[in-house]
């Protein structure tokens, strides 16, 4: 006979008892299923009992939830058990109750009834607000605080208002680090919680203390795995304060929003100069705007609007822009004019950078992202600059202009320079500048002509970490090529016969007769060729280094030895990169193996050939 869908067989443990293997029946309510293995145990009182996941997180099992099952304390009974024992005169019985409210504060079935006994203000006013009061204990009070903030939006308000920012901060300034670790993650967990009125205002209180720098330096001298756990939480700090820009980004504009085109129109009259427009008329008004806002560099002049449509960046490139002209109006003048100045193609669009720029800075900063449980990947610069968005913005528009100017960039090249710029910016950020200014300075000596230098070395660096088949492909090649650079230098040669040897430098016949009076440069040049003729020798004294590889090299070649010039270890590189690439051109994208294939052992027999004899017949 079939099973029936809603009977499953369940394992279930209890410490010091033999396993029961039941037939649940799903349609059962829980309390007659816990009453049933109960008396399997012949335990009474089975309202004092509930049931666990055995395995990964042992959490309670509800009505709705429900795999191997533990039998245990019922979450009520849990919950006065261990409120009692946190009041404990015993300080041994306090702190593992407290450990044991740790591990299961997780559970929202617990949290509820813990909390329906008032047990999180007890943990408030007796070991998180107290000054006098265990380490180890008050390291406990916390970290079940955070759990229950996770665990219950609704606690948020009640652990806001018992532990002030002012007590918790003061767990922040302790020399315990577990302490400090623990109240940073209270604190990275209240920021989660809260609705956005009450995360500004505690961003409010953060950066009217200058707490940021204060949290940042204190992660400075924390070490081994605190300084792991409390990288994470100012990851989370970052990620948390950045993205409450995230409204702004994810909004587009609106064309009828009178607010918004006031803020286009402010951006057009703090580039250009002009008489009252109050006195033209709305068709002279209109063609002077839809002007201006071109030089501005907005894709659509007579409705600019419509650049802004596209989230993300959506309002927040037009917030970056227009804190450029309001923080810095002689740097953004000096951008719209110089560029106004230039022929069409030759001009770089402020609004147009601005608006990818914006996106850019977004995608590097991760606005927009949940913080990921096991980030720490944070930019120190954003705890010593308020509003980091806009800052940097400020300072990558001018960047941006720079490497414009340097590319000899056109409207065509548009996005080969924010692919420079980006990368330009994600290089600056990942060398940990500590503050505005240095970010500044850095990524403004990361010029254009540096970009190319490092791409350049990567790309040989990458040659240099070829797959083992590519390696070998490489030595191969190699023979074939030393002996085209011989005959090469062979062709650079006139007719010798019955030469003896190759002195170089200071061993030189007319190196040695004015021993002291050449200097280095000289004696890298030097070279003679000796006879059998008794002391018989032609000196030279090459007119530049290359001409001295060309002409030793191609003197080695005839002696039968090995050159030996710089020259000839450079330009054997070259041919080898170039052909590698070229044998290597159909094999794009296909990774290449360590080792090569097994061949296929061959088949019993080729009767499978076709006999193309029969069709000719």
């Amino acid at each position: 006979m079939p099973q029936q869908k809603d009977i499953v067989k369940i394992a279930i443990q209890m410490p010091g008892a033999y396993p029961q293997l039941i037939q649940l029946d799903q349609k059962k309510p829980l309390s007659a299923v816990i009453k049933e293995v109960c008396d399997g145990w012949n335990l009474p009182g089975p309202d004092n009992y509930a049931l666990q996941y055995a395995d990964g997180v042992q959490t309670y099992i509800t009505e709705s939830n429900g795999c191997i099952l533990r039998l245990t304390k019922a979450p009520g009974r849990c919950a006065e058990d261990l409120y009692k024992g946190i009041q404990s005169s015993d300080s041994g019985v306090r702190c593992d109750s407290l450990k044991e409210l740790a591990n299961v504060s997780t559970d929202v079935t617990f949290a509820q009834e813990f909390i329906s006994r008032d047990g999180h203000l007890l943990l408030i006013a007796s070991f998180v607000n107290a000054k006098l009061t265990d380490a180890s204990i008050q390291q406990v009070s916390l970290d079940i605080l955070e759990s229950m903030v996770l665990s219950s939006h609704g606690l948020f308000q009640q652990v806001k208002q018992e532990v002030t920012m002012e007590r918790l901060i003061a767990h922040l300034q302790v020399t315990n680090q577990q302490i400090q670790t623990k109240a940073m993650a209270l604190l990275m967990a209240l920021l989660q919680t809260a609705g956005d009125s009450d995360r500004q205002d505690i961003f409010a209180f953060l950066n009217k203390r200058n707490l940021r720098q204060y949290i940042y330096k204190n992660i400075i001298h924390s070490s081994g795995a605190v300084q792991d756990e409390m990288a994470h939480y100012l990851y989370v700090l970052q990620s948390v304060t950045l993205n409450h820009l995230e409204a702004r980004m994810r909004t587009p504009m609106d064309s009828y929003s009178q607010d918004q085109r006031d803020t286009l129109h402010n951006l057009r009259q703090a580039a250009f100069e002009n008489e009252s427009e109050n006195s033209l008329s709305n068709e002279r008004r209109r063609s002077l705007c839809a002007k201006e806002f071109k030089k501005l560099g907005f894709s659509n002049n007579s409705n600019p609007g419509q650049d802004l449509v596209r989230t993300p960046p959506g309002l927040l490139a037009l917030d970056t822009m227009f804190y450029f002209a309001a923080r810095y109006p002689d740097a953004y003048s000096r951008f719209v004019l110089e560029n106004s100045s230039r022929e069409d193609k030759h001009e770089c669009p402020f609004a147009r950078s601005s608006i990818q720029l914006t996106l850019i800075l977004c995608e590097i900063l991760r606005i927009g992202e949940p913080p990921s449980e096991t980030g720490s990947d944070y930019h120190p610069v954003f705890f010593s600059q308020d509003r980091l968005m806009e800052e940097l913005f400020c300072v990558c528009i001018q960047l941006l202009n720079k490497t414009w100017k340097e590319m000899r960039a056109t409207q065509e090249d548009f996005d080969k320079v924010m692919q420079v710029v980006r990368e330009q910016i994600t290089r600056t950020l990942s060398s940990k500048p500590t503050s505005l200014e240095l970010f500044k300075n850095k990524v403004n000596a990361l010029n254009y002509g540096e970009i190319l230098k490092l791409r350049q070395t990567e790309r040989l660096h990458q040659e240099e970490t070829l797959a083992p088949p590519v390696l070998e492909l490489k030595e191969r090649l190699k023979p074939e090529l030393l002996e085209l650079i011989r005959q090469q230098r062979l062709n650079r040669l006139f007719p010798v016969a019955d030469i003896k040897g190759l002195l170089t430098g200071k061993d030189c016949p007319h190196m040695k007769e004015n021993k002291g009076k050449h200097n280095k440069e000289v004696l890298d040049l030097a070279f003679s060729i000796t006879y059998d003729v008794e002391e018989a020798s032609l000196n030279f004294i090459a007119p530049s280094r290359t001409d001295f590889c060309l002409w030793t090299d191609g003197l080695s070649v005839l002696l039968g030895r090995e050159m030996s010039s710089e020259s000839m270890r450079s330009e054997l590189e070259i041919l080898l990169s170039m052909e590698i690439k070229l044998r290597l051109l159909d094999l794009a994208n296909v990774p290449i193996p360590d080792i090569a294939p097994v061949v296929p052992k061959p088949p019993s027999n080729y009767n499978f050939c076709y006999d193309f004899s029969q069709t000719e017949q």
